[in-house]
Parts: C-alpha cells; structure tokens; sequence
C-alpha cells in the first residue's frame, strides 16, 4: 500500500511514541558557564567577580543590575541573591599562557580546542576549563584548583598569604549539591550579621547616654580640687583672711550712725565740683561753656570762593 505519488511510508512516521528527552552537550554547557557570564551572557572580560554561590559575572553586568532590578528581566532570578556589591568578590585570575583567543583562528579554518581555557591554577597548572574542579577565597578572591588545596594543605593563601577557614571555601560552577552547602553558609552568614548588628545598637545608645550623663555631672578634677582647697585652709587663715571692701565700709557706716547711701559701688561726682583743670573740663558739655545763648553761638554757614 503506498500514498500518492507512490511513496511508501515507514511505521516511525505514522507510529508517534514517546518523545526522546533532548540532551545538552556538555561541551556547549561547560563554554556557557565558564567564559560567558551569567547575567548578560557576553563573554568574561576583567573584572570579574563571583557570588556566593559560585556563579562568574563580569562586574559591569551585578552593578546595571542592582541599579536596574526590573521584573522584565529573565536572567535577574539567577542573581536574586545578590544584594549589594558585598556579595560578590572580585576575582585574581592567572592567565593561560597558551591561550590565543581569537587571533589564533581568524580565517576560520583552524580547529577550536575547547578544552582551552583562558586562566589556570597558579599552583598545578591546570586550566580553567570545566574539567577539573575550581574554587576561590571569599576573603582575598585568588583562584586555586581543588586538587592544589588537597595537595597542599595550609590554612594560608598560596600567592598572597593571607589567612582562611574552610567556610571561606566556594566552588565555582558546582553541582547541586555543592551549591545547596553554600546556600545554607550564605544564609548562616546573612543571620550572624544582622544579629551583631542588633547587638551593636543598644551598645551605642548606652555610650551615648554615659556620654551624655558625664557632660552634666561636674568633672573629677573640680571637685577633688575644691575640696582639696578647702582642706588645706587651716581655721587661724580663715579668721585672719582679709574682708571685702563692701563689708568694711558697712560696718564703717553703721558704727558712725551716718544715714546714706547703701556702699555698694563708687560715688558718682560731677565734672564741674572735680579738682580738674579748666581746660579738661571744658571737653564735657557740663562746663558753663557749652550752655551757651543762640546770639553767642555761631551760625552753620560756609564761605567758599564760589559766593564772591
């Protein structure tokens, strides 16, 4: 039995069974994690940073990003996490030395090795290129393989010497499993800083209030040397201490029985009953000169050569 045309069909193609699962080439997924980034999807160009959980982006990219956090984007649930430039660290890569890049294929006629990868391990010398598994340290960004940290044991970096735990330890591009862990180390992390910050609250506020309590209350020092001033007077200096003029000239006026004035200040005295001269007397408007009559005193008109 054949169609029109005289075609025969086979069963495959009026038979429809269950459709195959399609597999991704794990070349392509490889090329995709570790040289293009994960929010843009260009590719890696320094700096570079990483998040932590272990995903590379080109810093460009987190910063647009976190300035821009529209739900049109559907490549912004992949940094989700990521809430400020804190969470990412920027990475100290060391470069392939084999690595051609584009100028080694320009006619199109040479064979691209994917294997090779644009940075590898300072220590071993493997590449970076999906193969061999990689990791980084949160607290200085240098890049190792994870056969150099089992190989060479220390709990100092290799190439900038700084100290690290194993929870400084992420794994860049890991599997599931991996990356469940440093899920679970990220938000233990994210909870032990908002408790410290919580802590560091009520710390302040009770600085300040001391702060605050101190200014009021008199100084140490004052208090000491009043008392210190007072200790050091003996009674005999205290009755033999000189009085103060107002004292002295109350009792005075009291024991002479003259009725005045109360002397609490210096006697007010006119210029014209002093023993000054004439001359310095005649400088106030008190003298006998000033009161002068409006025939005697001159009149406020200039000559000037214009008027002849």
């Amino acid at each position: 039995m054949g169609c029109d045309g005289g075609t025969i069909p086979k069963r495959h193609e009026l038979v429809k069974g269950p459709k195959k699962v399609e597999k991704v080439d794990k070349d392509a997924e490889l090329v995709a994690q570790w040289n293009y980034c994960t929010l843009s999807q260009e590719i890696l160009r320094r700096p570079i940073v990483a998040c932590e959980l272990g995903r590379l982006y080109n810093k460009d990219a987190v910063i647009e990003f976190l300035l821009d956090r529209s739900a049109e984007k559907a490549l912004g649930k992949a940094a989700s996490h990521i809430k400020s430039m804190k969470s990412v660290t920027e990475l100290k890569l060391s470069d392939n030395p084999a690595w051609e890049g584009d100028r080694g294929n320009t006619k199109g006629d040479k064979h691209d090795d994917l294997q090779r990868a644009r940075f590898i391990c300072p220590v071993v010398g493997l590449e970076m290129n999906g193969r061999h598994r990689f990791c980084f340290l949160r607290g200085c960004g240098c890049v190792f393989s994870e056969r150099a940290l089992k190989e060479i044991k220390a709990e100092v970096c290799h190439t900038c010497g700084a100290t690290f735990q194993e929870e400084d330890i992420v794994v860049l591009n890991g599997t599931k499993e991996d990356v469940e862990v440093l899920r679970k180390r990220m938000d233990e992390r994210r909870l032990r800083a908002k408790q410290e910050k919580k802590t560091k609250k009520p710390k302040a506020a009770e600085a300040l209030s001391k702060v605050d309590g101190s200014e009021d209350l008199p100084g140490p020092s004052r208090v000491k040397s009043g008392k210190a001033e007072d200790a050091g007077l003996e009674p005999r200096e205290k009755k033999g201490a000189p009085a103060p003029r107002g004292a002295a000239a109350a009792a005075s006026g009291t024991s002479s029985g003259k009725a005045g004035k109360a002397p609490g200040g210096p006697l007010k005295r006119s210029i014209a009953d002093s023993e000054e001269s004439e001359t310095y007397k005649s400088l106030f408007t008190t003298h006998s000169s000033a009161k002068r009559s409006k025939e005697e005193s001159a009149h406020w008109v200039t000559h000037t050569s214009y008027c002849f």
